[in-house]
């Protein structure tokens, strides 16, 4: 079993403001969803928060929100009071990948404790005011292949690169 982290971060770091995304890139959404497909999504609660209710639970996906909150309930996802727990909760299915996918606290945890094998980045080339960054991490512990290249159009403001990082 691998434990994988997806994000998308402005050139500064930027991933959120105001509990919800700063840009709209349907490519990259569109990466995010077949990547994630038939996997396990392991989020915070805000994150869990932020997602629109006609698009919660992630569809055709396991969601699993990871909250201190012993209150915290909902019949469309599995609640796990730790990181830790939620990995080990599903140690034993070994056909599904295991998506990290937010917020900025759950990120750093992760990349702090070491509990992800494999990244995928995609880099808005722009600077975003914002409220939640993803963490820096040392890239020379990482081997960085680049998956994507994408220009501005009329649907989407901003370039960006999709890159996955594999630990050395």
């Amino acid at each position: 079993m691998s434990v994988k982290l997806i994000v998308a971060r402005g050139a500064n770091g930027a991933i959120g403001k105001d509990n919800d995304l700063i840009w709209k890139l349907p490519r990259d959404m569109r990466f995010f969803t077949e990547t994630t497909t038939g996997g396990i999504v392991i989020m915070g609660r805000k994150n869990w928060d932020s997602i629109p209710l006609k698009y919660r639970p992630l569809t055709n996906r396991v969601n699993v929100v990871v909250t201190r909150n012993e209150d915290f309930e909902s019949d469309d996802c599995v609640v796990c009071p730790s990181i830790e727990d939620a990995i080990g909760y599903f140690s034993h299915d070994t056909e599904k990948d295991i998506f990290i996918i937010g917020g900025g606290q759950i990120y750093k945890y992760c990349l702090d404790n070491d509990l992800v094998d494999e990244m995928y980045i995609t880099e808005v080339r722009q600077e975003f005011d914002a409220d939640v960054y993803f963490p820096d991490f040392d890239e020379g512990q990482w081997q960085k292949e680049l998956l994507m290249e994408y220009k501005a159009d009329e649907k989407h403001k901003y370039d960006f690169d999709i890159y996955r990082f594999t630990r050395n």
